[in-house]
């Protein structure tokens, strides 16, 4: 199993940048693929990116697609999402989540996932 703590969440103005962290407990990071998730209210958990274990390959939402990027440091066993450009509808929870079965790619559905964080908040004024 592993642990997932994200950080970084807060109040942006639209059109700022935020940088968001997960940090994972173990030794076994590098085995996971990793994604971000994020739901606003009334609305289902959506999928926002992905990258797989050796963070070779990355998967993105179009609606973040040249404003969002996910890296990894399997090194420090975190996982970053770097947004740019932040918009309100980008207003969410934001969640970092890992996947022990995909060996080479990236999921986009949440029941994919085995492990999930607890959450951060990000709020994008207007």
């Amino acid at each position: 199993q592993v642990q997932l703590v994200e950080s970084g969440g807060g109040l942006v103005q639209a059109g700022g940048s935020l940088r968001l962290s997960c940090a994972a407990s173990g030794r076994t990071f590098s085995s996971y693929a990793m994604a971000w998730f994020r739901q606003a209210p009334g609305k289902e958990r959506e999928f926002v990116a992905g990258i797989s274990r050796n963070g070779g390959g990355t998967n993105y939402a179009d609606s973040v697609k040249g404003r969002f990027t996910i890296s990894r440091d399997n090194a420090k066993n975190t996982v970053y999402l770097q947004m740019n450009v932040l918009k309100p509808e980008d207003t969410a929870v934001y969640y970092c989540a890992a996947d022990s079965t995909n060996q080479w790619g990236t999921s986009r559905f949440p029941a994919d996932y085995q492990y999930w964080g607890q959450g951060t908040q990000v709020t994008v004024s207007s």
